[in-house]
């Protein structure tokens, strides 16, 4: 069983994004992936890294056409489960790294929410990128969801308590970008890195989101908030979520490209 497998079969993924301060993140990338929705005519989805469904069975019950691709098969008996047979979606087990399944051109919305959280070489990277976006049409979109570099050392090297921890483990490089290997579950970027990964691919950026923001330094706090009160935060949060001098500070950010 690989590292990836062992902490998605023993992890509550759902459960994170049905949170409240994990609702945020959630309705900040369903309000882009709407909006671009409405962009394209007769709108058909890939999800890559699909996880147990959160994005695709949501998105299929709403009557979007949408193709499922996860690596997990943990994750996805779960997403199954959720499906009663009438969406429109098909689900199956693959790599993002390999999408050959899929002729060119085939989609109008490609998603990629998860597996970049995964990929530790920029071979690999690059890699995944140009399949999703060889099966994207002309003109299409590509929505790309990372973990950002700061958060981590903030929240977990210092926050937490684990400096000694990670320097005598180098994970630390001389400039404090994080290094990440598949023990390790998570890989960190910074937005010049996925400037750079965008630079290699035929598209052009649309928008970089920072899809929860200061949400998860205040977690115990945003949990506790009463309905109108977290409708307020929403409200504050989609005011700056674009604001670029803030996106590095974000723990996940979303890169929106266009085809």
């Amino acid at each position: 069983m690989s590292y990836l497998e062992e902490h998605y079969n023993n992890y509550d993924e759902e459960g994170r994004l049905l949170s409240q301060h994990g609702q945020v993140e959630y309705l900040t990338t369903m309000k882009y992936i709407q909006e671009y929705l409405s962009k394209v005519s007769e709108p058909t989805i890939l999800e890559v890294g699909a996880g147990t469904g959160r994005y695709s069975v949501t998105l299929a019950k709403q009557g979007y056409p949408v193709s499922a691709v996860e690596l997990v098969p943990h994750n996805l008996e779960i997403l199954k489960s959720k499906l009663d047979g009438s969406e429109p979606i098909t689900a199956i087990q693959g790599n993002a790294l390999d999408l050959s399944v899929f002729p060119n051109a085939s989609f109008s919305l490609t998603m990629l929410l998860g597996p970049m959280y995964h990929l530790y070489t920029r071979e690999d990277k690059i890699k995944a990128l140009a399949e999703a976006v060889r099966v994207t049409k002309p003109g299409g979109y590509i929505m790309v969801a990372y973990c950002m570099n700061e958060p981590t050392v903030i929240q977990y090297v210092f926050g937490s308590n684990h400096l000694h921890e990670v320097l005598e483990q180098n994970l630390l490089t001389s400039d404090w970008h994080c290094v990440s290997e598949p023990k390790e579950i998570f890989e960190q970027v910074r937005t010049e890195d996925i400037a750079s990964l965008d630079a290699e691919l035929p598209v052009e950026r649309i928008k970089l989101i920072a899809t929860d923001g200061a949400t998860n330094y205040n977690r115990a706090c945003i949990d506790a908030m009463d309905e109108e009160t977290f409708g307020k935060w929403m409200e504050y949060h989609f005011t700056i979520c674009e604001r670029q001098d803030l996106i590095g500070a974000s723990h996940h950010t979303l890169d929106i490209l266009k085809k």
